[in-house]
């Protein structure tokens, strides 16, 4: 099969060590803050619509799912909140169970890029393809660093016919 066609892809704000963004993506993932990918979300999502970006006219926002376990311990997916509020400007709707997280992995932050690779390697399967067939879908996660999370993520959406995808970050490092 080949692979899906990446359409475009967007990061909202600049992550650098130690600025601002850095803080805003770590209040939102560790400090139990979702609200705050909610309204980076919407934010994103005004300014991308003012712009008349082709992102606002996706036909399904698919965020980056975390492993069911890794949930339970945060309470939430930072990524799917970013996509709520995206959501809530688009209209777009949300689906939280095609993509999933079937292997859990270690935390990505101290790992080297090979390493980074390695640890999201074959982690992501697709339920129920036919939800996505044909379908100009938009990718979301919090933050992208090497590309690998996205990567992982892609790689199992290569199965489904006729899939267009989309990235959205909130940051890129």
């Amino acid at each position: 099969m080949d692979n899906p066609n990446i359409v475009h892809a967007y990061s909202f704000l600049y992550y650098g060590k130690g600025g601002n963004v850095q803080k805003l993506i770590h209040s939102l993932k560790y400090y139990d803050n979702k609200e705050l990918g909610y309204l980076l979300g919407r934010q994103a999502a005004l300014e991308l619509q003012k712009a008349n970006s082709p992102l606002c006219k996706t036909e399904l926002l698919l965020p980056v799912p975390l492993h069911p376990r890794k949930q339970k311990q945060r309470g939430y997916n930072q990524s799917e909140w970013i996509a709520l509020g995206l959501s809530s400007v688009w209209n777009t709707p949300i689906n939280m169970s095609v993509l999933q997280r079937t292997k859990e992995s270690d935390t990505q932050t101290h790992k080297a890029i090979y390493n980074r690779w390695i640890n999201v390697k074959d982690i992501f399967a697709v339920q129920n393809t036919n939800e996505l067939k044909g379908k100009h879908i938009l990718l979301i996660d919090d933050v992208i660093t090497t590309g690998s999370t996205i990567s992982g993520c892609i790689k199992a959406l290569h199965i489904v016919p006729g899939l267009q995808i989309s990235v959205f970050s909130i940051a890129i490092a």
